[in-house]
């Protein structure tokens, strides 16, 4: 198997994974008796870790070799895994959120995806980059979709429940360190790089005016995570995992489809211009979400912003890899990247805050839409 399918595969592995643990990790801790706002710490601590994770591994990629920083990440995903399943003790579920690569979002976490991209833009002309990187995320969106149908369905359908989930979170992660074994040496850098401080030389101005915009669309989207989307679903209208599952499964099913679009879109109307006329539109429909009178109503807004909410992605990655060194390429993905996830990471801890209140439940929505506009304006 060529390294581009490996690459692929890997994508769909990992999300698979974390769609399907996205929809019954919430249910899953406050069923062992922790809080909201107990949740919400330790997916704000998880996120932390899988930042600093991410930022060792990926500023390092290039200079160690991009196979080896994926194996690591691979592993630690594995062990987090298993930990979470095996222990109900809440000071070992914040060491192991924060040093391992659990994903409560749903998307990407950890070293992967800057690695990835850096290593699919190496082996792929310029010319197929962006509908390659579509391509790309339309599969990754049709693994999140199948996760989290089928960790709705098995959650309820097996003894164990959302454990079950957990296990298979840990035995994906060892899968995908032997997907990574099996990479050749033709997506390495192919001379050693010179050491710098986080990887990176010439791209430091890209880096510093994309990361800034990056952050304040991460901190927006981390108020609605999926896993707490599906729990906002749960506790407005008591719908039950399986349902969750479903409608998680349609709606990332739709996401994938959006991406794929980003290629045509950006060879008319350009990268930039497809970045923000697909995104603004989604987080108008975000806000609208809770303002839904009735289940049904609610669901459609849902499905209409993840219809469009990915078109962005494809183009951000190929503008991204476009515009820096193709020796900087993991380390400014990374950068980038670990900046998104460290936006992400502080705000579930106010979203549990305001989700520990019923009367406050539905702000999460309000906020994140409001700044990813933001967001969209400033790009």
């Amino acid at each position: 198997m060529d390294d581009g399918r490996i690459l692929f595969l890997t994508r769909c592995t990992r999300l698979f994974a974390y769609g399907s643990l996205s929809v019954v990790l919430v249910i899953y801790l406050t069923g062992l008796g922790f809080s909201e706002s107990q949740t919400g710490l330790l997916f704000s601590l998880t996120l932390a870790g899988d930042t600093a994770i991410s930022l060792l591994l990926t500023t390092r990629a290039d200079r160690m070799g991009r196979k080896r920083m994926l194996i690591a990440g691979a592993i630690l995903m594995a062990v987090s895994g298993f930990l979470f399943a095996l222990t109900h003790n809440f000071m070992v579920l914040l060491i192991t959120g924060t040093l391992g690569v659990i994903s409560p979002s749903g998307g990407e976490v950890g070293p992967f995806l800057p690695i990835e991209q850096a290593s699919l833009a190496h082996i792929v002309p310029p010319k197929g980059r962006t509908q390659m990187f579509a391509q790309y995320s339309l599969a990754g969106s049709l693994a999140t979709a199948a996760g989290a149908l089928c960790g709705g369905i098995l959650t309820q359908a097996l003894p164990g429940g959302a454990r079950n989930i957990v296990l298979l979170y840990g035995l994906l992660g060892a899968a995908l360190a032997f997907l990574f074994s099996r990479l050749s040496g033709s997506i390495e850098v192919g001379a050693p790089v010179q050491s710098s401080m986080f990887g990176i030389r010439k791209s430091k101005q890209v880096v510093i005016k994309l990361s800034a915009l990056f952050a304040l669309d991460a901190f927006g989207g981390g108020f609605v995570v999926q896993t707490f989307a599906a729990y906002w679903f749960h506790l407005r209208w008591g719908v039950e995992p399986s349902t969750l599952g479903a409608i998680f499964f349609g709606a990332n099913l739709l996401a994938a489809v959006s991406a794929l679009l980003a290629g045509r879109l950006a060879e008319r109307f350009g990268l930039i211009r497809t970045m923000v006329f697909s995104h603004l539109p989604s987080n108008v429909l975000l806000l609208m979400l809770p303002l839904m009178p009735t289940l049904p109503l609610a669901v459609l807004v849902l499905l209409l912003r993840f219809s469009i909410s990915q078109m962005d992605v494809p183009a951000r990655q190929s503008y991204t890899m476009a515009v820096v060194p193709a020796e900087e390429r993991s380390a400014v993905a990374g950068i980038t990247g670990v900046v998104r996830t460290a936006g992400t990471s502080l705000a579930p801890v106010f979203a549990g805050l305001l989700f520990g209140r019923a009367e406050w439940m539905d702000w999460p929505f309000y906020i994140a839409g409001g700044l990813k506009i933001v967001y969209d304006l400033l790009l």
